[in-house]
């Protein structure tokens, strides 16, 4: 990728001329500026103890291993001058790129297939309209490289092709890696392995986890599991863009970053640690829910606010507050949600 996208990705926060502030990704912060500011401040001294431990972890070595170290290293949050090389070596992308030289350029070089460039390109100016790096304006403008990794997947993964949602994510993936080829391959360890079936066209993968995050409520929570259960497909209505969109837009951006740190390493089980423990520690106020619209609405305003906001102090309660929750476990109830979804929908073998 161009070295001024580099540039302008890494400037620190700043203040254009129309006063608008911008965090260091690119988007602004015309509304909570003073209260993510202050957040910044005092997560600053967090950052600067990290890096270092990073740096020194990392010093020497070609390739980042997986281990408890490592692990810890990663919830505790990984630095942004580390974070592309360690999502990349953990979740597998990396080791991909390097069996598949030219893969992704051979991707970019092929006959494009024209309903594919049509939907994607009619997203384009959807995709974070509010970020300075993916405006017309800018100069270099993000927009070619996330329409490239786009255009590059829907030939990789032709059963996936393109839907919406991905844009955020590769979006993303670019603004952290400034590289269009490594984003390309954790868009791939993302959709291909880590969260397989959300995006093919039936979408079973994200249809069975809504249910696995029902059974899992009516476990832990089971009051508001029995609020829910009053409203059939309310799971779809509240918490489906949580899943597709991996937290964009749901949650500040440093905590998604912090939450991606974790799903890179661990998997997706990740994403229901980060809903139950929205519910669970918003359990009072969910209750107070009266309709289905007031259920919708609170689920909207419990990712907001000075709790997610902080992004150091959220991620150490999602590792507490929903108590035990294991592969095995999210295996067990995926198996039967699956099960449940198939049986009941027609035309289903």
């Amino acid at each position: 990728m161009d070295s001024r996208v580099k540039e302008s990705v890494d400037q620190p926060l700043v203040t254009n001329d129309a006063n608008k502030r911008i965090d260091p990704y690119g988007f602004e912060r015309p509304h909570d500026f003073e209260n993510y500011e202050e957040m910044m401040d005092e997560y600053a001294a967090v950052l600067n103890r990290r890096s270092m431990r990073w740096s020194k972890l990392l010093h020497g070595q070609t390739h980042v291993e997986k281990n408890l170290k490592v692990k810890r290293y990663v919830r505790k949050g990984v630095p942004g001058e580390h974070r592309a090389r360690v999502w990349l070596a953990t979740s597998g992308a990396q080791e991909h790129l390097e069996r598949n030289p030219g893969y992704y350029q051979s991707l970019l070089a092929v006959q494009h297939d024209a309903t594919l460039e049509r939907t994607i390109h009619t997203d384009m100016h959807r995709t974070f309209p509010d970020n300075v790096l993916f405006k017309d304006t800018t100069e270099p403008c993000l927009q070619k490289p996330l329409y490239n990794v786009l255009l590059a997947y829907g030939h990789h993964n032709k059963a996936v092709g393109y839907c919406q949602g991905m844009n955020f994510i590769a979006g993303y993936l670019v603004i952290i890696t400034k590289d269009e080829e490594k984003a390309f391959w954790l868009m791939d360890a993302l959709l291909g392995r880590i969260l397989s079936d959300y995006y093919s066209p039936a979408m079973l993968g994200l249809k069975t986890d809504q249910e696995v995050l029902s059974e899992l409520v009516r476990a832990k929570a089971p009051a508001v599991g029995q609020l829910m259960d009053q409203y059939p497909g309310i799971w779809t209505l509240v918490v489906s863009r949580w899943f597709i969109c991996l937290y964009i837009d749901i949650l500040p951006v440093e905590t998604v970053l912090r939450l991606w740190d974790c799903l890179f390493y661990e998997g997706s089980k990740v994403l229901f640690r980060v809903a139950l423990t929205l519910i669970c520690h918003h359990q009072p106020v969910i209750l107070r829910s009266r309709s289905l619209s007031d259920v919708c609405e609170c689920f909207k305003q419990i990712s907001r606010g000075a709790f997610t906001l902080d992004c150091h102090s959220f991620m150490q309660k999602i590792f507490t507050e929903p108590g035990s929750l294991s592969m095995a476990t999210i295996g067990k109830l995926r198996e039967a949600c699956r099960q449940r979804i198939t049986a009941e929908e027609p035309g289903r073998p």
